[in-house]
């Protein structure tokens, strides 16, 4: 995850770069869309670990989800973030 967030400080900065030299807004929205789509990604990635490691775990969490319910729920999740 942490080389997804350098990733995404690096869109940002040349978004940042962008709107500094005053680049087109063609480009501009390109790159907005792109950290948009990045963080998207992150907040995904960082949903799918909460819910294996706090949903699914009978031992440690009586009554959760099952690995097909929270499957389900992911599926939802990211089709909610694209």
């Amino acid at each position: 995850m942490i080389a997804r967030v350098r990733r995404i400080r690096g869109q940002v900065e040349a978004l940042e770069r962008a709107l500094e030299t005053e680049a087109g807004c063609e480009t501009v929205m390109h790159q907005i869309a792109g950290v948009r789509g990045a963080l998207a990604g992150l907040m995904g990635e960082v949903v799918e670990d909460h819910i294996h490691t706090h949903l699914v775990d009978p031992e440690k969490h009586p009554g959760a989800l099952d690995a097909a319910a929270a499957g389900d729920l992911m599926s939802v999740i990211r089709t909610y973030l694209k």
